[in-house]
């Protein structure tokens, strides 16, 4: 019973930074009906720029708190990613708005390598380690153990997800970009400005994606140029298994792919002795995938749309 509570706790850890990366995913497919294959870069882009600052801050600004440090690190990194991501839709994107639809997702992977390299370059391949700023000291839960870290984890993805929520249902932006979803021609009519609204779209998800690229930096201690391209394919996997599209869907795949992952690859490696068990980690998410796109190719989530004559 522990090792199930205490993979449940890893699971929605995980699956809540899967859900934060995902719900970029799906905003962006939502609007413009593209997948932005470069969005798990932009979680890398966020993780080490703020590892850049944090290490500045702490070697300039010896013994401030680290909390504080976190913050203000976040905030710079959002900002970096915004305008990055902002940048990729201008100059990538835009211009092949109108084009078959495998340009711009070949594009999209193009964007994905060049910036992974501009990363390397720019950061030295090696591995980091990232600051603990948090305490240390887990926190017994029921048998099961919960770090500070991971508690920040779980109540910013869920005061995330809040503000997400409210923008886009009672907001004036929100409704631009529900419009602009449902008919980006009718909302041009309307008054709306679809540019700006999908710009806002590439913003919002850039911080998603900065804020998981953090957290996920904080869990597990390091950093690294191809540090988003993992996380960023079982985002993509959650959005599908959700409906990708759906702003709920990506949430609850997020979620439920950590669930599943976590808890699969922690009996597993009960199994074989615990030796095996992280190994096999990383199938869950793709054996999920071919599963839903077999059996229910529109997401938990998703409706099922017959093709237009």
């Amino acid at each position: 019973m522990e090792i199930l509570l205490q993979q449940i706790i890893n699971g929605l850890v995980l699956g809540s930074m899967y859900a934060l990366v995902a719900l970029g995913y799906t905003m962006v497919y939502g609007i413009i009906n593209l997948i932005n294959f470069a969005h798990g870069e932009v979680l890398m882009v966020g993780a080490l720029t703020s590892w850049a600052i944090i290490v500045t801050m702490q070697e300039s600004m010896p013994g401030t708190p680290g909390w504080i440090i976190l913050i203000l690190a976040m905030l710079i990194s959002c900002v970096v990613a915004a305008v990055l991501n902002f940048a990729i839709e201008k100059i990538a994107y835009r211009p092949l708005r109108n084009s078959p639809k495998l340009a711009p997702l070949i594009t999209a992977i193009g964007m994905s390598i060049l910036l992974q390299t501009l990363a390397m370059i720019i950061f030295k391949p090696n591995y980091k380690p990232y600051p603990t700023l948090l305490p240390a000291a887990p926190i017994q839960v029921g048998g099961a153990v919960i770090t500070p870290t991971q508690i920040m984890i779980l109540g910013l993805t869920a005061l995330s997800l809040a503000v997400l929520m409210y923008l886009v249902n009672y907001t004036r932006l929100g409704r631009a970009m529900r419009a602009t979803a449902e008919n980006p021609r009718v909302a041009a009519l309307m008054g709306v400005k679809p540019d700006t609204v999908i710009s806002a779209t590439f913003i919002i998800g850039a911080v998603l994606a900065t804020i998981a690229g953090i957290m996920y930096a904080s869990n597990y201690g390091t950093v690294q140029h191809t540090m988003g391209f993992l996380p960023g394919l079982k985002a993509f996997t959650a959005a599908v298994f959700g409906g990708i599209g759906n702003l709920a869907g990506a949430v609850v795949g997020g979620l439920l792919l950590g669930l599943i992952e976590s808890i699969g690859s922690g009996y597993i490696g009960v199994v074989t002795g615990g030796v095996l068990g992280s190994h096999y980690s990383d199938i869950f998410a793709f054996i999920v995938l071919i599963i839903m796109l077999t059996l229910r190719p529109s997401g938990l989530l998703g409706e099922r749309v017959a093709d237009r004559a």
